[in-house]
């Protein structure tokens, strides 16, 4: 068990020390910047909507940057301090024709013009969006794929060689690892049972033995590949801060008000705080109730009193971090419901209503709420209520309180929304227009509706208590949005984690602005911040271990 006392971790410091502004950024002036040029090909010419990216030497910090449409780009001068750079593109496709570095001089400009070449490996390019578009499949069988990018991308599947037989016991073995495990980390859980047997699996190893080479050395379907950015969605600047362990993997971001990013650990025993402005990392161990189970954390909102809340999924408690003094309060589940692999996800924080707080169980369903006057716990099992139950697995995902401190309920397996009255413990469930939408994380506006990802649909959906109808926004193909959130502006961002692409959408004309992240992203939860203007985006990267910042130049 790690020592209960705080870890600060002080990164060297290698970028800027306080918070650039936005002026003199777009890509288009090249009148101030540090590193300028024009991106070409012999294919294309001047490219747009390439990434371009300027890493110091020795720092953690990346600044990326688009080409617009004439294949300009230029980093702000007061984006890159004096130091040695390296630069590289994101284009899929395209590699660059000669390795590129420049020294940054002050109140000069650099400029390096960059040639590209076709790439000697397209598939090693392709996101897990582009995969899905190119293998063969129904939409059933291409949706289970979707279970697979929580710990890997679609790549490993695609380039193994694995038989029907081989792939009925990897997959087994897949699903007896813990959500929170990565290649470099397997995690297997405590509860065997939840893995099934190799047998049930022999579906899905049939079409998996299609897609991959265990008969070919050649797949027998053409690979596609999504376009890059143009017009607004390459007015960005993407800075990435990268953190010290490859098995950090960034879950849920937050903001505090004094400009700290927040985020829960979902590979490690962590909630950490990193300052931006000084790139100070500091890392408040979380307690390991159960040495054996999976760690890990997912998710992080503050209450009204200003008290991160926390879960610890497999290590069955919720709890809270004071962040002033980073002191931890835990709240374990009672030992009679605290079986052996237990796994509690997100916290219901409106207990300022009832001085009650909501939590709920992945292995069984339940769904939990605690007195924190008594102590006491409540159980209750509302998929019960669900269409064909006793013979259906339902299985919630997120849980959120509302400003009654009603429990909203996103139901993962098929799609549905649901609601616990507060005050009568009533359940109702309500059906999107999309069927088999596969509802994963929610937000509550302040007027009491209810933001949900329909990550099967590949839609934000928006209920309305009041009417109990819901609205259907459809974001750009491939996206399968993990979470959403609305800004200031009433526009809608939206994460993913298959095309490494934040989206902004405006909800009254559809249009959507997409920005291409420099590196696999892996993007779970956003903080859109409304106290920048423009407003700008916050994100971990779930598989690159980095904390990264998007901001719009319009």
């Amino acid at each position: 068990m790690r020592s209960a006392a705080m870890l600060s971790l002080t990164v060297a410091l290698a970028a800027v020390l306080c918070e650039p502004t936005l002026s003199s950024a777009s890509a288009d002036d090249q009148a101030h910047a540090a590193i300028a040029g024009q991106v070409t090909s012999a294919a294309e010419g001047a490219m747009e909507g390439v990434v371009v990216t300027a890493h110091e030497h020795g720092s953690i910090v990346s600044v990326s940057v688009v080409t617009n449409a004439k294949g300009h780009y230029a980093f702000p001068e007061n984006r890159l301090v004096p130091g040695h750079y390296t630069l590289a593109i994101r284009a899929t496709g395209y590699d660059l024709s000669a390795p590129a570095a420049i020294d940054v001089v002050a109140e000069q400009t650099s400029n390096v013009d960059l040639k590209l070449v076709p790439t000697k490996d397209l598939p090693d390019q392709l996101t897990d969006a582009e995969w899905m578009m190119s293998v063969p499949g129904t939409d059933n069988q291409k949706a289970v794929l979707l279970d697979c990018t929580s710990c890997h991308t679609l790549e490993r599947i695609v380039l193994s060689t694995h038989d029907v037989d081989e792939w009925m016991q990897v997959v087994h073995r897949m699903k007896g690892y813990g959500n929170v495990s990565q290649p470099v980390k397997p995690q297997p859980m405590l509860d065997t049972k939840r893995a099934g047997s190799p047998e049930q699996y022999r579906k899905l190893a049939e079409y998996l033995a299609t897609i991959n080479l265990s008969s070919t050395d050649k797949w027998a379907y053409p690979l596609k590949t999504l376009p890059r950015p143009t017009g607004d969605s390459t007015q960005v600047i993407v800075t990435e801060y990268n953190l010290p362990r490859p098995t950090i993997e960034p879950h849920d971001i937050v903001r505090d008000k004094d400009g700290n990013i927040w985020y829960t650990d979902f590979g490690e025993m962590f909630i950490s705080k990193f300052d931006p402005r000084t790139l100070k990392l500091t890392e408040y161990p979380i307690k390991t109730f159960k040495l054996d189970a999976p760690v890990g954390l997912l998710s992080l909102a503050f209450d009204k009193e200003g008290m991160l809340w926390f879960d610890t999924m497999y290590q069955g408690a919720i709890g809270t971090i004071d962040p002033r003094t980073g002191k931890t309060t835990y709240y374990p589940l009672p030992a009679k419901w605290n079986y052996r692999g237990v796994q509690l996800n997100f916290v219901g924080l409106r207990h300022d209503v009832d001085d009650k707080v909501w939590t709920k169980e992945v292995g069984q369903q339940y769904v939990y709420r605690l007195d924190l006057a008594t102590g006491d716990w409540q159980r209750f099992h509302p998929t019960d209520s669900l269409p064909d139950a006793a013979h259906h697995h339902y299985g919630i995902y997120q849980v959120i309180s509302d400003a009654q401190n009603n429990l909203w309920m996103a139901e993962f397996s098929e799609g549905y929304l649901g609601k616990i009255d507060a005050k009568t413990l009533q359940v109702t469930w309500y059906a999107p227009p999309t069927p088999h939408a596969r509802l994963r994380r929610m937000e509550v506006r302040p007027n009491g509706d209810i933001v949900v990802t329909e990550y099967r649909g590949n839609k934000v959906a928006v209920f309305d208590p009041k009417t109990e109808k819901f609205t259907e926004y459809s974001m750009p193909p491939g996206t399968y949005p993990y979470r959403a959130n609305f800004d200031k502006n009433g526009d809608i961002w939206a994460s993913t984690m298959s095309t490494d692409r934040v989206v902004r959408m405006d909800p009254k004309t559809g249009q959507t602005d997409q920005y291409l992240m420099p590196s696999d992203t892996n993007m779970r939860t956003v903080y859109v911040d409304n106290t920048t203007n423009p407003v700008s985006f916050w994100v971990g990267s779930n598989h690159d271990h980095a904390v990264v910042r998007v901001e719009p130049l319009n």
